[in-house]
């Protein structure tokens, strides 16, 4: 069975400017936090690297989640970014896209899941196999 993957474009043409702290948020004691700020921060800019090359797609299934990434998960792909070990990449094997770890090593390259369920892929000569993007950021809803 062929998993249908939908992979979205993004539109950057227009800038959305979000309120921003001055403040850092720490993760340990509570700290004052401002009533307001005049910061703005446009998620484009600060998402969108290269415009023409990143896509948008939505996690479907739970090989990656002992990595933090879980089903209904949005992830910002770039295509223009340079595959290297240990990125995670969407890939395009034998008619499937899947999220997986890459791993390369001299002569071989796996797909690592990040769950014990699921086995490494190991790709080999006769694999229709693409490296289709790196993910750079991945967007949850808590």
């Amino acid at each position: 069975m062929v998993k249908r993957v939908k992979i979205y474009s993004s539109e950057s043409g227009e800038s959305l400017y979000i309120s921003l702290s001055e403040s850092t948020i720490k993760a340990g004691f509570p700290s004052p936090a401002e009533d307001h700020s005049d910061l703005k921060l446009d998620l484009n800019k600060e998402l969108i690297k290269n415009p023409s090359s990143t896509f948008f797609a939505r996690v479907s299934g739970e090989s990656m989640i002992d990595d933090g990434v879980d089903n209904g998960d949005l992830l910002v792909i770039d295509k223009s970014v340079t595959p290297f070990d240990g990125a995670l990449a969407v890939c395009y094997i034998d008619g499937e896209f899947t999220l997986k770890r890459v791993k390369i090593e001299k002569d071989l390259i796996k797909l690592i899941p990040a769950n014990s369920k699921y086995k490494p892929i190991e790709i080999n000569r006769e694999s229709d196999f693409q490296i289709w993007g790196v993910v750079r950021y991945l967007i949850k809803k808590m």
